[in-house]
């Protein structure tokens, strides 16, 4: 059924293409026999669908996991393409609509666990369907179907979409994005205000091809356990009607800006986020910036679900956590030290398929969600060349973890550990415009203490390699 969607996607906006490029043809075949063109009717529909806009994508994905010795390791291979249309504005209105498929080209034997552990590949599983690791074929979604309302350089969108918040984010590092399903707006109210907000009540995570109910959307990624150490059990148990989000973002002056955001996840929990951005010109050309992040959580009624073993959220629960960071840059060259504290109040938890954690400190390939009494360090330089179109970073990350069998404060059993992330993209010139290469590497090390393997596969001591190539057209 998924792979006919798809199809009647493809036929439906090649079509609308063929159209385009025929009209095209018939307004150049007018005016050579020397007729007089028609002038468009720019109040029809029929206009909107002729000028709208037709967006490819191609993508290749190789990710390798080398393992501690004695665990297994793993590597797979995905490709995939997708479609996107959207029409021009008619009387502020404007239709989307885009699909993606994925296949699986070569991998290990993703449904076999590790002999040892009895744990399934983290990285290379979740370039497909991580919700059947068995399906290697029919990998496709439709992943927009909007309807845009544009007024006074703000907008409102109702229907499939993408948004990018602290909360709930595209966390784009696999084959397809996060996507949301709601009404979202964005209202420039002032100058030098903005305003984001709406109601979702539908996800469909990256690595996933379905689209779940708020509550459902909780629990399609490991669960980890529960504060006495249980397994947690709150996949498919929680319930939510859906997430309203609003975040307003002020500049107060030419150098500071304010961010405030609230998310409410109806009948599991509440998120407030406040951050301060600082920045300063230098007479050198060059500037300094600074922020500084708070973060609140509590639960709501009983976090989910009555029965504390399946629910989500604790109930009475409650996290903090707070970070800031200071940096420098030019034109080429830009360096930042960062901090992230989150007390022992509680652990920090947000849905890891809904999107990536907003704390200064993250690194691609490892979270803290789920962790409390965490001190983080990370330094940064990203450097982009002159003489070429290439853009690298070099990170370095320090982590400091309770114990990982203190499970009131270590939902994965996360052992503390550093990390080392490289990263170099690459856009092509020329005859290859268009094609873009990155390469990431990742190196985590513990240096805490681990009670079994389980804690070790996948997490530390282990090193992930990362080539992603991107054709958009």
């Amino acid at each position: 059924m998924k792979a006919k969607i798809t199809f009647l996607l493809f036929i439906l906006v090649t079509g609308i293409y063929n159209v385009k490029a025929q009209q095209h043809v018939y307004e150049n075949t007018v005016q050579w026999k020397g007729k007089e063109k028609q002038p468009d009717d720019t109040t029809s529909l029929l206009h909107a669908f002729k000028k709208g806009q037709l967006h490819g994508h191609f993508r290749n994905f190789t990710i390798v996991t080398n393992n501690a010795p004695g665990l297994t390791d793993y590597y797979a291979n995905a490709t995939g393409g997708g479609i996107k249309y959207e029409t021009a504005s008619f009387k502020h209105f404007q239709l989307g609509i885009s699909g993606f498929f994925v296949f699986n080209t070569s991998s290990s034997d993703l449904t076999k666990p590790d002999e040892k552990t009895k744990q399934l590949s983290r990285y290379e599983a979740s370039l497909f369907d991580v919700a059947d690791q068995s399906n290697k074929n029919d990998i496709d979604r439709l992943e927009e179907l909007y309807l845009k309302y544009s007024f006074n350089n703000s907008h409102l969108i109702f229907g499939k979409q993408l948004i990018n918040t602290p909360f709930i984010n595209m966390q784009d590092s696999r084959m397809r994005p996060t996507e949301v399903q709601g009404i979202w707006g964005k209202f420039n109210v002032a100058s030098n205000t903005k305003v984001e907000g709406g109601f979702l009540y539908k996800i469909s995570p990256r690595s996933t091809v379905k689209w779940y109910t708020t509550g459902e959307s909780i629990g399609i990624y490991s669960t980890g356990v529960n504060a006495d150490g249980s397994k947690s059990e709150y996949a498919g148990n929680v319930e939510s009607s859906g997430i309203a989000l609003l975040g307003i973002s002020r500049e107060i002056t030419t150098d500071l800006k304010i961010q405030l955001w609230e998310q409410y996840v109806e009948n599991i929990f509440n998120t407030v986020i406040a951050q301060l951005d600082y920045s300063h010109q230098l007479a050198s050309g060059s500037k300094i910036f600074g922020a500084y992040q708070v973060i609140r959580q509590d639960a709501l009624k009983n976090g989910g679900n009555e029965n504390s073993s399946k629910t989500y959220f604790i109930k009475g629960g409650k996290s903090l956590s707070y970070g800031a960071r200071i940096g420098w840059k030019n034109e080429h060259l830009e360096t930042t030290l960062n901090y992230n504290r989150i007390t022992k109040d509680g652990r920090f938890q947000m849905p890891r398929e809904w999107g990536t954690e907003p704390f200064f400190t993250y690194l691609s390939r490892e979270r803290n969600e789920g962790l409390g009494d965490v001190h983080a360090v990370v330094a940064k330089i990203n450097y982009h060349f002159t003489k070429a179109p290439v853009k690298t970073s070099l990170a370095f990350g320090y982590y400091n973890l309770p114990e990982a069998n203190n499970y009131a404060l270590n939902k994965y059993a996360m052992p503390s550990y550093n990390q080392i992330n490289a990263d170099a993209h690459y856009e092509f010139e020329g005859l290859l415009k268009g094609l873009e290469a990155q390469f990431l590497y990742v190196y985590k090390a513990k240096t805490g203490a681990t009670f079994d393997d389980a804690s070790v596969i996948n997490k530390v001591n282990m090193s992930s390699y990362n080539l992603i190539l991107n054709y958009h057209f």
